[in-house]
């Protein structure tokens, strides 16, 4: 009997040792991957001037989350994980969730013609389903690409207006048959929110996506009311700065026409993993690529041998990459103020160095330039 009561009060104090010993270890491994993110961030930073903000996350623990460079050149205001940024096309993810919240309250089917939902619709439409829309295969082409754009871009727009930029315009394929990114289907989807809920397609968004989520510094950019911690947009390229050129956020419209924050962005990714929104059936159909890897609003690939699911944002003096890895945890967030800076390969190496996997110093990707303004084709990240 001694000798079994001196077992158990040897093995009692060990077993309780073990779990804190368990959970210092985890602490330790996480604490080690956020200095090799945070070593390999600072030489990134300096060596390509980087001015914006960085989140890296991985298992729902924040590894880095800081801003670099200026907000505001003229006032000398840094950037913070607070700074409110544009986000061009990451916008189309947000877009397509509203859709999939309003076909869960029965208020439009992503699978019917839309000529359901917008009776006037030209004939040259009749085919074109929402899916068509949210998937870039509708054949509709891209009015950011139109050669009157780069005047179209400083006016103040009616939504109603915008579509007709492109409403006569001949269809380029035969709905579903190709892919051709597309903003016009994009701000087409805006329309057809606003129709079928009754609501402006910023209210909308508020209220079935930012309010719930608690994402307090997102919204549909208004350059009117005075918007705390707002960046200024910026191009040219080294230490050469000069202010974008204008653009009125009445024309990107629901294809890209939000500001958000890093940590914003990031209880996006959060919810995303969760019912919170939509069920599960709902997200996986976001989350299946249909042409090209493209769901609705966002390109699902492969990367580093894992799934990823992304999509980038290119608009005047901003550019941002929103990068998941869901099946690891891991999700990295870049959001720039100055036009031409490779978001997509800052994003790439910061998830590889979080994966463990080699990343690429010499940032081969195609940097993005004045011309991929609002989202031109994130699909550089083709698969």
């Amino acid at each position: 009997m001694r000798r079994v009561r001196c077992r158990m009060s040897v093995l009692v104090p060990l077993a309780l040792l073990a779990i804190p010993s368990f959970a210092l270890s985890v602490t330790a491994r996480a604490e080690d991957l956020a200095s090799q993110v945070e070593e390999f961030l600072e030489a990134r930073v300096q060596r390509d001037r980087f001015s914006g903000s960085i989140l890296v996350a991985r298992d729902g623990k924040v590894l880095v989350r800081r801003g670099y460079g200026m907000a505001n050149l003229e006032h000398d205001v840094p950037n913070t994980p607070e700074t409110k940024f544009r986000v061009g096309s990451i916008t189309k993810q947000f877009t397509a969730m509203a859709v999939m919240i309003l076909q869960e309250q029965g208020k439009i089917d992503v699978h019917e013609k839309i000529k359901k939902y917008l009776p006037d619709a030209p004939a040259a439409w009749d085919e074109i389903c929402v899916q068509h829309l949210l998937t870039h295969t509708s054949g509709i082409p891209n009015f950011t690409g139109f050669p009157e754009y780069p005047e179209m871009m400083r006016r103040h727009m009616m939504l109603e207006n915008l579509v007709d930029s492109f409403k006569g315009k001949a269809l380029e394929f035969k709905p579903g048959e190709q892919f051709e990114y597309s903003n016009s289907g994009y701000v087409l989807l805006g329309y057809l929110i606003e129709k079928v809920s009754g609501k402006p397609y910023a209210s909308v968004l508020q209220e079935a996506i930012f309010d719930p989520l608690g994402m307090k510094s997102t919204g549909y950019d208004n350059p009117i009311p005075v918007l705390k911690h707002r960046a200024s947009g910026y191009a040219g390229r080294g230490p050469f700065r000069v202010n974008a050129s204008f653009i009125d956020m009445t024309v990107p419209h629901a294809a890209g026409a939000l500001y958000s924050t890093v940590d914003d962005l990031f209880l996006w990714d959060r919810a995303l993993l969760t019912e919170m929104l939509v069920p599960q059936a709902a997200r996986e159909a976001m989350f299946t690529p249909i042409e090209e890897g493209y769901g609705y609003g966002w390109v699902i690939t492969k990367q580093f041998g894992r799934r990823s699911v992304s999509h980038g944002g290119g608009i005047n003096g901003f550019v941002a990459r929103f990068l998941r890895f869901p099946d690891d945890g891991v999700c990295v967030v870049v959001l720039s103020n100055v036009e031409g800076t490779d978001a997509w390969a800052l994003a790439d190496d910061l998830a590889a160095v979080t994966l463990g996997e080699k990343p690429n110093h010499t940032g081969n990707r195609k940097e993005a330039s004045p011309s991929d303004k609002e989202g031109a084709s994130p699909l550089k990240e083709k698969p």
